[in-house]
């Protein structure tokens, strides 16, 4: 039998402008809603997070008195997944770009 060799195989470079996109952090925001009480919010933030009732209160104040809050960030996917767990459990979620 003879010698195994391998052929020589040509690859092409990427060209220098060729921008790659970090998966930068997303954000998961809750917002204010007139259906779902304080402690619902608070309780719901420690289910899905694991926050502690403190930092789930602070935020669900967070959203009670501005509007809004930042309960997580993440991948792109990692987002999505929070946002639509948060939508399954009743709250107004939208996640964005952290430029």
């Amino acid at each position: 039998m003879g010698e195994l060799t391998t052929a020589p195989i040509e690859v092409e470079e990427p060209e220098a402008d060729v921008l790659v996109e970090e998966d930068l952090p997303w954000i998961v925001i809750v917002w204010n809603d007139p259906i779902n009480l304080m402690p619902y919010v608070t309780f719901v933030l420690q289910k899905l997070f694991g926050y502690s009732k403190e930092k789930a209160t602070k935020l669900m104040l967070d959203v009670h008195e501005k509007g809004r809050a930042v309960v997580a960030s993440g991948t792109r996917s990692e987002s999505e997944r929070d946002v639509h767990r948060l939508h399954g459990h009743g709250l107004w979620a939208t996640m964005e770009h952290n430029d």
